[in-house]
């Protein structure tokens, strides 16, 4: 019997697909992979209190005191506070990254379809539940809105639309990121979660001192002060470290210089991946200043894999993260 040949289809990248057989690929890869791991009503990612006021209960050790219902207590002469009642309806904005430098990819996967795969992530997780989610898409010192909706449909429209942006290919059109997370946290305002998906890389980190803080740290955390925030970084293999091949050249795809590297000596090998290492390290810092969930995703790795060792990581975290210090009362 003759061998069953193999599918050219299934080693397919999203790109190479037609958008609605990708958007069906991306579904199933998440809703079966990753739906039996992340059980609850939402991805809680980075839990909080509710916003809506329930019935009033006696105060016990250890009550948030900003919590104390003093018409109650005054009635009775007894302590009470009010309960807050979880969110049950989140709006979720995700602002994707699709500058130059996401149009990159030596493995799986390249930058820019991880990113959409990121947002479907989240997306088709929430969509069911009646979340409505919207998106901003930056390309070309543009920012372009998607208007927030519920629904499956809704979903699959931003999502082509992430598939389908192209940029206009003029190298001095430099992405801001800083400015693009200053419109998101100026023009969202209601409370719900917001996914930043991006390389994290701009033009100063090989300008200036690695010590300082990145360009977007100050409008990430505005952001991060109104709501649940979740930065995905988007990481190819070939930007932490380069091969021994001989004479390149690179180029920058957002500026268009172009410069020779001899990967043969093992001196400029080295201070590649250090400088690699020091931007990652930076980055990770500023997220941890800000308070900002930090997942890290690559294309050359299992991207569900490592979203579901994230999530299952941070629920485990979350009733310490909220707990007072001993001894201290809320």
């Amino acid at each position: 019997m003759a061998a069953k040949r193999p599918d050219p289809r299934a080693a397919m990248t999203i790109s190479q697909l037609a958008p609605e057989r990708a958007l069906r690929r991306l579904e199933l890869t998440v809703v079966r992979r990753l739906e039996g791991y992340l059980h609850g009503e939402h991805l809680g990612l980075l839990p909080g209190p509710g916003t809506e006021l329930a019935e009033a209960r006696e105060y016990q050790v250890g009550d948030d005191v900003r919590r104390m219902d003093w018409a109650v207590t005054a009635r009775t002469t007894v302590p009470h506070v009010r309960d807050l009642i979880a969110d049950r309806e989140l709006e979720t904005w995700a602002m994707v990254d699709l500058s130059a430098s996401m149009d990159f990819g030596t493995s799986q996967l390249e930058k820019r379809e991880l990113a959409v795969a990121a947002v479907a992530t989240v997306g088709f997780l929430t969509h069911r539940l009646g979340d409505r989610f919207g998106g901003l898409m930056l390309r070309d010192s543009a920012l372009r809105r998607w208007p927030a909706r519920s629904g499956r449909l809704a979903l699959y429209g931003l999502l082509r639309a992430l598939l389908a942006e192209k940029g206009n290919g003029d190298h001095q059109a430099r992405s801001d990121l800083a400015g693009a997370l200053d419109s998101m946290a100026r023009t969202q305002r209601k409370r719900g979660l917001r996914v930043i998906v991006s390389d994290f890389l701009t033009p100063e980190d090989g300008e200036i001192d690695s010590r300082l803080e990145p360009s977007w740290e100050r409008a990430m955390r505005k952001l991060t002060a109104q709501h649940q925030v979740l930065a995905v970084e988007i990481v190819d293999p070939r930007e932490l470290e380069l091969p021994n091949i001989g004479v390149v050249m690179i180029g920058d795809p957002e500026t268009g210089a172009i410069r020779e590297i001899d990967t043969r000596k093992r001196r400029v090998r080295e201070e590649y991946a250090a400088a690699a290492l020091a931007q990652r390290e930076r980055t990770r810092i500023a997220l941890r200043r800000v308070g900002a969930g930090h997942l890290v995703l690559r294309t050359d790795r299992d991207w569900v894999a490592d979203t579901v060792r994230f999530v299952l990581a941070y629920r485990r975290m979350a009733p310490r993260l909220h707990q007072p210090p001993k001894g201290v009362a809320r």
